[in-house]
């Protein structure tokens, strides 16, 4: 599918019989509605059929009784430019993400960019140039948040004052450049927050040549927004050092897929037990040696929610309403006046769950139907997900 029109108004759309609505939010996962209003993007009410005005609706979309969830939200990609990663060397990838229910993408860095300048005048220009192109153009509909510098040595408080004015509102994870030393990256971290601009770490040991081990020392130190890859990309911390950071640290705990799935699991049961599940939030780290994973973030929720034996409406929310919580995003949670970013689900053909979150809690990653992002349609049945038992449909509208 090429790009889809990303500007433009989606009208008044509808969405009737709902069987189970998501909402994204930890402290009330599932909602009792089972009708959804979108007015030119937005969610404008969210209820029971004879509670909602339905008058004037452009589109209207019959969910035949399947799951309706926010769009889930990547929290930790690489892109470059465009839907290509010259990583695998693969095009399309972020559309074939969008049919694995991904709607919204925040960038680590962009540092898989062949020739990728490290001096301080290219990198935010490097940043700068990916903020803009990744507003601009709107792979598959996926909204990329991108243009996040890797920092270098060298670089002052005035360099994040520009940076921040000219709209780049991340940095790429600390430790693949230069600085890797907990005190420079405590300054920096503390200069970017200071002008609104959000840190993630690596955490763990070297992903790609250049970037360095990273320890629960300097993880603490730093004081990074996100602890990026708690898990690992790929090589974890040992599993008292990620469970020590849970606990020492208040910051966002980001696991992802390309990392260490024992670790995975050890990190979010330490969250639960610390009582804090609204911190946990989920990405793939990918595009990455290990390629790329349309289906990652599915994945991850079957995993968690299977081997760490947490409810899968739960963890749901770790892939959408905590991360637009942590991130600012004004998706990811099914409330008025949020993104009309939906995924339509159900139990895969033939899996042994009887019910859309019995199937991920025993392991299994549900059918995609339907994927909708600012309340337009951007693709039907996946073609990466197993067939849907039942898939929604378009009744009326143009």
């Amino acid at each position: 599918m090429a790009d889809i029109a990303s500007t433009g108004s989606s009208g008044k759309v509808v969405i009737k019989n709902i069987g189970l609505l998501l909402s994204g939010d930890i402290d009330q996962p599932i909602l009792q509605a089972d009708t959804l209003v979108i007015d030119n993007g937005l969610i404008t009410a969210v209820g029971r059929e004879k509670d909602c005005d339905l008058e004037g609706a452009q589109t209207v979309i019959d969910a035949r009784q399947t799951c309706v969830c926010p769009g889930l939200i990547d929290s930790h990609v690489h892109p470059v430019f465009g839907d290509w990663t010259p990583r695998q060397n693969q095009i399309g990838w972020i559309e074939s993400t969008m049919n694995g229910g991904v709607t919204t993408m925040v960038s680590a860095g962009e540092v898989h960019l062949p020739g990728r300048p490290k001096d301080i005048v290219g990198l935010k220009a490097l940043a700068i140039t990916a903020q803009r192109a990744f507003d601009n153009f709107r792979p598959g509909g996926v909204k990329v948040i991108a243009g996040a510098p890797i920092i270098e040595k060298g670089m002052s408080e005035q360099d994040f004052k520009e940076l921040a004015e000219a709209g780049v509102s991340l940095l790429g994870e600390v430790g693949l450049g230069s600085v890797k030393a907990g005190y420079e990256a405590k300054e920096m971290v503390a200069w970017a927050r200071k002008y609104g601009i959000q840190s993630t770490i690596h955490t763990g040991g070297p992903s790609i040549p250049g970037s360095g081990m990273i320890d629960k020392d300097v993880v603490l130190e730093a004081d990074a927004d996100v602890i990026g890859h708690i898990n690992g990309g790929h090589t974890s911390l040992p599993e008292a050092h990620v469970c020590e950071l849970c606990e020492k640290s208040s910051r966002a705990i980001e696991i992802v897929h390309n990392g260490n799935e024992r670790v995975a699991i050890a990190a979010a049961k330490a969250a639960l037990e610390l009582k804090c599940p609204h911190r946990v939030i989920l990405g793939t780290d990918g595009p990455a040696g290990s390629g790329v994973q349309p289906l990652g973030m599915l994945r991850m929720v079957a995993l968690l929610s299977s081997l760490a034996n947490i409810p899968a409406e739960l963890v749901f929310c770790f892939a959408t309403g905590n991360t637009a919580r942590i991130r600012n995003l004004n998706c990811g949670l099914i409330e008025v006046g949020r993104s009309a970013d939906f995924v339509f689900m159900d139990r895969a053909q033939h899996t042994a769950g009887k019910t859309l979150l019995q199937s991920v809690e025993l392991g299994d990653i549900p059918g995609i139907g339907m994927v909708m992002i600012d309340g337009i349609v951007r693709c039907g049945r996946s073609r990466n997900t197993p067939p849907a038992t039942e898939i929604p449909v378009v009744i009326s509208g143009h």
